[in-house]
């Protein structure tokens, strides 16, 4: 495998191309660029980052538009996780505005979200990860998901965490943009600090709410 060079201009601009001819004739005339541009960079990152936080895989580029009004049949973004357990870990996605990193929990089972709200609950778990929550928002990630409009019943809708079990699920992150260290070597040990910065919270979803 070629090392690692950094994201290439050329990426964001195929997705910024992408948006304007998403269809299967335009996809094919310019598959190469996506091989080497968009799908070459990002495994080779996701090789520099493996030693630290595991195995990852890239997403596949076409939409699921079986039950979708929208019939586009391409993704208009490149995403890749690096799997801590099953629907949660590391995260990363170009389009064309730049780089989203983040981490966290997307899918859930029914028991997966029990255990993950009885956490939350207790005071000696749902304390941490109301501090963890906190500490993340101050490095100036935007902390996420899918909520519930009201407290879950069975909880006190005054709880002290009540905002917190409003989540089914919880990931955080932020969109980089297009640095300068993107399109270098450096963009591994940008994205690995950042994911870094995000481990207590992902740890903390591995330890109460893995499947």
């Amino acid at each position: 495998m070629t090392p690692f060079a950094g994201i290439p201009d050329a990426a964001f601009e195929f997705y910024a191309e992408l948006e304007h001819n998403n269809n299967r004739d335009w996809w094919l005339a310019h598959k190469a660029t996506y091989d080497s541009e968009v799908k070459e960079p990002l495994t080779g990152l996701l090789a520099e980052l493996e030693p630290e936080f595991g195995g990852a895989k890239l997403f596949r580029p076409n939409r699921d538009i079986r039950f979708s009004l929208d019939k586009s049949p391409y993704k208009t973004a490149q995403g890749a996780v690096a799997t801590v357990a099953e629907g949660m870990g590391y995260y990363v996605q170009l389009d064309a505005e730049g780089l989203l990193i983040g981490g966290g929990y997307h899918t859930h089972t029914p028991a997966q979200l029990a255990r993950f709200r009885s956490a939350v609950d207790a005071p000696s778990s749902g304390e941490v990860l109301q501090q963890i929550v906190a500490e993340v928002r101050a490095l100036g990630f935007t902390v996420e998901g899918e909520t519930l409009k009201t407290v879950p019943r069975g909880f006190d809708r005054d709880h002290p965490r009540a905002e917190l079990l409003k989540h089914k699920s919880l990931a955080a992150g932020t969109h980089v943009g297009r640095p300068g260290w993107l399109s270098t070597p450096d963009a591994a040990g940008e994205v690995a600090r950042r994911w870094d910065q995000l481990r207590p919270l992902v740890e903390w979803i591995g330890r109460y709410a893995a499947p």
